[in-house]
């Protein structure tokens, strides 16, 4: 097998294991190369033009090394780093924390190598009421880190005033400019005006790049590298994917294949797209993944202008949890769903099991294995179960989990999203249905400008008594 950290097999989808009605046939693979190879080349053209640029984020050599200056000064006196941050501000920052270090990193000094990580994505006051009370007293020994482009998102600003206003009242006026760095955009907005006021120490969401596509810049890297993530890593892990992502030969390209494997599927009832980590390490990663697949292609217009209301629902479960929890639906109930499982081939430490009690006997065959066997045979146990209802299933196998190969499976599934958008001929990098529940939370919120908005939801607002039991 040719040496990458990461792999994507695919026997799995085929007619050859699931029969003609749910597999994809050699003759339909050559058809999905013929039809996609001309979107990789088109793909590149536009990367060429300036049009994805978050694929030039492994390149570059400028925030990588800002990132690790900012990360050094941070690290010397700071016992908490917190993010205050949503989607694409929040997700990445999660998803590289729980692949890439321990999982009590955050309540194990001898685990730990920075400091503690808190990524705050809601506004839900009992949570964020009770992390107050425990930082209150910490709070010269925190950093916090804003992230928005437009320093505009309603979540992120309001997380941001609570805490200027406590950091005003218990360290002064100068406290802001050692305790927060916002990540903004690089000249104009809401945030760039506020921190340059403030005279806070700043770093830049780079133009072009949407939130969801941001992980590998400032936006994601500077808490990685605050908690001990080799960021060098990450990055030339995406390097070596971009490499692979990039060739216009379908069959050894992994995003094309990804992605046309999505498309047919999709085109033919698997509306459903089901991402199972066979690893507690990968479950933020699908996570991750989630928003990227949904905001990303769930789109109601065509690049032409017509209705066409497509996207695969993104879902995800984690192995071996939601044996218990999904798998009857998924092997019994409707054949709408193509699974992805996340696989480990080697796990970074592992766990014997135990000798059986005399009293239970029927427990022996467990005794002295590998917990990391277990794991992988649930995930083969389950696939099988899936394969043997004809349902069809991809494996991203990871060698092991680190720095390189999670950079590897970021760069594979934004080329792929990218891809998977040429195919369904939509735009996957705006957002435009995300406007309107916005504006409406504006409105509610009694922001100037909005009262007529604020009319219309009116209605919605005021539960009827009639229909509340």
């Amino acid at each position: 097998m040719t040496q990458h950290n990461i792999h994507v097999y695919y026997k799995n989808v085929s007619s050859e294991m699931i029969g003609p009605e749910h597999g994809i046939s050699r003759a339909q693979f050559e058809q999905l190369a013929r039809q996609t190879s001309p979107l990789i080349a088109e793909l590149n053209r536009q990367r060429d033009s300036g049009q994805t640029a978050y694929r030039d984020l492994p390149y570059n050599t400028h925030y990588p090394e800002q990132v690790k200056t900012m990360a050094a000064q941070i690290r010397n006196d700071c016992e908490n780093f917190v993010v205050l941050g949503i989607g694409g501000s929040a997700l990445g920052n999660i998803a590289l924390q729980s692949a890439l270090n321990p999982a009590l990193y955050n309540w194990d000094d001898g685990q730990r190598s920075g400091p503690r990580l808190f990524v705050f994505d809601n506004v839900d006051p009992h949570q964020f009421g009770s992390f107050l009370d425990w930082v209150g007293d910490r709070l010269d020994k925190t950093v916090f880190n804003v992230i928005s482009k437009s320093g505009r998102t309603a979540e992120t600003a309001a997380q941001m005033l609570v805490i200027f206003e406590m950091i005003r009242q218990k360290l002064g006026p100068d406290g802001l400019k050692k305790q927060v760095i916002a990540t903004t955009d690089a000249t104009s907005g809401t945030l760039r005006k506020i921190a340059d006021a403030a005279a806070l120490r700043t770093l830049e969401v780079p133009d072009g790049v949407g939130g969801r596509f941001s992980v590998l810049s400032p936006v994601g890297l500077l808490s990685a590298a605050v908690c001990g993530i080799d960021i060098d890593a990450l990055l030339a892990g995406a390097r070596a994917m971009d490499q692979r992502c990039k060739t216009e030969a379908f069959f050894e390209n992994p995003a094309a294949l990804n992605a046309a494997i999505n498309w047919h599927l999709y085109n033919r009832g698997k509306h459903i797209s089901v991402m199972m980590p066979y690893s507690h390490s990968l479950k933020d990663m699908a996570d991750w993944y989630r928003q990227l697949w949904a905001e990303s292609l769930g789109k109601s217009h065509d690049l032409q202008g017509g209705e066409v209301f497509v996207g695969p629902t993104p879902v995800n479960a984690l192995g071996t949890t939601d044996q218990h929890s999904q798998v009857q639906l998924y092997r019994q109930g409707p054949n709408n769903k193509l699974f992805t499982f996340l696989q480990v081939k080697t796990f970074n430490r592992d766990v014997v099991i135990g000798p059986a009690p005399e009293t239970a006997p029927e427990l022996g065959y467990l005794a002295g294995q590998p917990m990391s066997r277990l794991l992988n045979a649930e995930k083969t146990a389950t696939e099988y179960a899936l394969l043997s209802d004809k349902r069809p299933c991809l494996t991203v196998l990871f060698d092991t989990i680190d720095a390189a190969a999670a950079g590897q499976f970021i760069y594979l599934y934004e080329v792929t999203t990218s891809l998977a958008g040429l195919l369904f001929n939509i735009n996957a990098y705006d957002q435009p249905a995300v406007e309107l529940g916005k504006d409406a939370t504006f409105a509610l919120m009694d922001k100037p400008g909005s009262e007529a908005l604020a009319e219309k939801i009116r209605p919605v607002e005021r539960m009827d008594e009639a229909f509340l039991i």
